[in-house]
């Protein structure tokens, strides 16, 4: 069974990394996560779950699908075992991206981590949450 998250980054500055990049390297490793709720989430991820890709700063939006290739695994670059990545990969782009303040204003959104705990970097994705983003994307 597939399970869906959403993955903050920021998209700019020194430590940015956008959608466009990713499909571009069409693979790449998912870290820098620290945040205890995010690692804990991160632990969940499996081989072929989907994850939307949410560009963070001024942007605030969902853009596009990414799916996890790896299980989640120590960062290689952390002395801490704790901390972990996941290879993600390209999937798909979105026609329109869908902003925090459409989701704010709509009723479906409004118990989900991503309008509840805004700091939050990786969280879980409701079915229809996830139905709800797909359907608004292709508009």
């Amino acid at each position: 069974m597939v399970n869906y998250w959403l993955a903050k980054q920021e998209p700019d500055g020194p430590r940015g990394y956008n959608f466009e990049t990713l499909k571009k390297d069409k693979t790449t490793i998912w870290d820098g996560v620290h945040n205890n709720l995010a690692l804990k989430h991160m632990r969940e991820m499996k081989n072929g779950d989907l994850v939307l890709f949410y560009h963070t700063g001024v942007e605030r939006q969902v853009v596009g699908i990414m799916q996890v290739i790896s299980e989640p695994y120590s960062n290689p670059k952390e002395d801490n075992k704790r901390f972990l990545v996941v290879n993600v990969q390209y999937k798909k782009s979105f026609k329109r991206s869908i902003t925090l303040t459409e989701m704010k204003k709509q009723k479906t959104f409004q118990n989900w981590e991503l309008i509840r705990i805004s700091r939050l970097s990786i969280m879980p994705v409701p079915k229809h949450i996830w139905n709800t983003i797909i359907d608004i994307s292709k508009n």
